[in-house]
């Protein structure tokens, strides 16, 4: 590795050292922690530039540096310059490095730069750079996720009614390609349909999503191990995703949505402030149109636009979408009571009988009712809305047998009866009347009702 520079501080106490106290090269070094050579070289380039102990009173510390390390000469020779835009596009993709876009820059052009001049320029071009555009995102990685702060108003057009609309944004990190969307309000449902709306719109799928901490996305935010809110991550799921959630109070996590944001609050809402909406679908469709012309409008200080962009960078990297659209669906903890059935919205659905008073996840959707134990489904119902009801036919048999709507008791000698298939219907009400009438007064016994 290279030697730094010493300090112009250090560099006038090596020529104190030596012209007034006339100490030796070893000791020198020792003294300043630098080698032997390190010393003979600065004061090589003191000699050859006439200076000595004590120096000047004009020469501060810049003027010492000049004269010590002159710029070399600029070389007569007129290289042919790189599409430094072209490299850093280039450096993006995941696996390009600066010595492969070099090595591809010296076979077209043989007279080029060699590769630390190659590197210097592109270093130099890249200052000229926004803060926001030296990131590098690789294609096709990471979408970023917030809620712009302003919202909108929506005027009721019957009741007269002034209701704020959020406006969701998302951002690909390569390309800056922004969807954005209004809806009521943030949570879960909106939050959960508007991801399944913005990567219809992308077309595919990152690796990551990069949320902020909202509490539709994220049930507890943490520094290292934030717990993601289970149907967000059922969705993640569905998507085969991984959710990377922005860590609280650190913006720079999120910085390409925040930028984003800023963009969308500037070049689209703020188009807005002087219209009057009279319903959400009539927004969304001037929010579509605004942010149309958003995508196409050309960067600053790069080629192309975020369209241009996304076709070349993002597009080809994002994975295909799944071919079963995803199903909105909320989770809840529930405990199996005694008659190992499980309430859910006010209706009750059984499981096996030997998972009483046990906890369990239910996945709760329009259609359906499934019950987890530690990630194995222990049953699926068609949903009733029956409020107080009972739903004891798992739908594996729903189409084979009747339903009493009445829980069935559990014992080690009444299994056979959680198998419905078992039985047949008059089996069943007979067999629970039994129950019901002589089980409390001691008439029969358990083994009298085994099947």
């Amino acid at each position: 590795m290279a030697n730094n520079r010493l300090s112009m501080r250090k560099i006038t106490e090596v020529l104190r050292l030596y012209f007034e106290h006339g100490r030796s090269k070893r000791e020198i070094a020792r003294i300043i922690g630098a080698s032997p050579s390190t010393f003979t070289d600065y004061l090589s380039r003191a000699k050859l530039a006439g200076l000595s102990y004590p120096l000047p009173p004009e020469l501060d510390d810049a003027a010492l540096a000049r004269r010590l390390f002159p710029p070399s000469e600029p070389s007569a020779v007129q290289r042919p310059p790189a599409d430094w835009a072209a490299v850093h596009a280039g450096l993006r993709r995941k696996g390009v490095t600066l010595d492969l876009l070099w090595q591809e820059y010296k076979a077209e052009q043989i007279d080029g730069f060699q590769y630390s001049a190659f590197c210097e320029h592109y270093r130099r071009w890249r200052q000229h750079l926004s803060l926001s555009m030296r990131q590098t995102h690789t294609p096709g990685e990471r979408l970023f996720i917030d809620y712009a702060g302003p919202t909108v108003d929506i005027i009721e057009l019957h009741s007269g009614e002034i209701r704020q609309a959020q406006i969701f944004v998302a951002v690909l990190g390569a390309s800056n390609y922004t969807y954005i969307e209004a809806t009521w309000s943030q949570q879960l449902p909106d939050w959960i349909g508007s991801h399944v709306r913005a990567l219809d719109f992308f077309g595919g799928v990152t690796e990551l999503w990069v949320p902020d901490n909202l509490r539709s996305g994220v049930s507890k935010a943490s520094r290292y191990e934030p717990d993601i809110n289970p149907t967000y991550q059922d969705l993640a799921t569905h998507y085969d995703v991984a959710v990377l959630p922005a860590r609280a109070r650190k913006p720079k996590d999120k910085a390409k949505v925040e930028n984003g944001v800023l963009v969308v609050e500037r070049w689209v809402l703020a188009r807005l402030r002087h219209q009057r909406f009279f319903s959400l679908n009539e927004l969304n469709r001037m929010l579509r149109t605004l942010l149309s012309d958003l995508n196409q409008r050309p960067f600053e200080k790069l080629p192309g636009s975020r369209a241009s962009a996304f076709a070349e960078m993002d597009q080809p990297a994002l994975r295909a979408l799944p071919l079963k659209a995803y199903e909105y669906a909320e989770w809840k903890l529930a405990r199996v009571g005694v008659d190992y059935h499980v309430e859910a919205d006010a209706h009750y659905y059984s499981v096996p009988c030997q998972h009483a008073r046990q906890e369990v996840n239910v996945r709760i959707t329009a259609a359906t009712v499934e019950i987890f134990l530690s990630g194995t489904r222990l049953s699926s119902h068609l949903r009733s809305t029956f409020k107080g009801r009972h739903s004891r036919t798992p739908m594996r048999a729903a189409s084979r047998r009747r339903d009493t709507n009445l829980p069935i008791p559990c014992s080690p000698s009444l299994r056979a009866f959680d198998n419905a298939d078992n039985l047949s219907y008059l089996e069943q009400r007979f067999a629970l009347l039994l129950w019901s009438r002589f089980r409390g007064r001691g008439i029969i016994r358990e083994s009298a009702l085994l099947v």
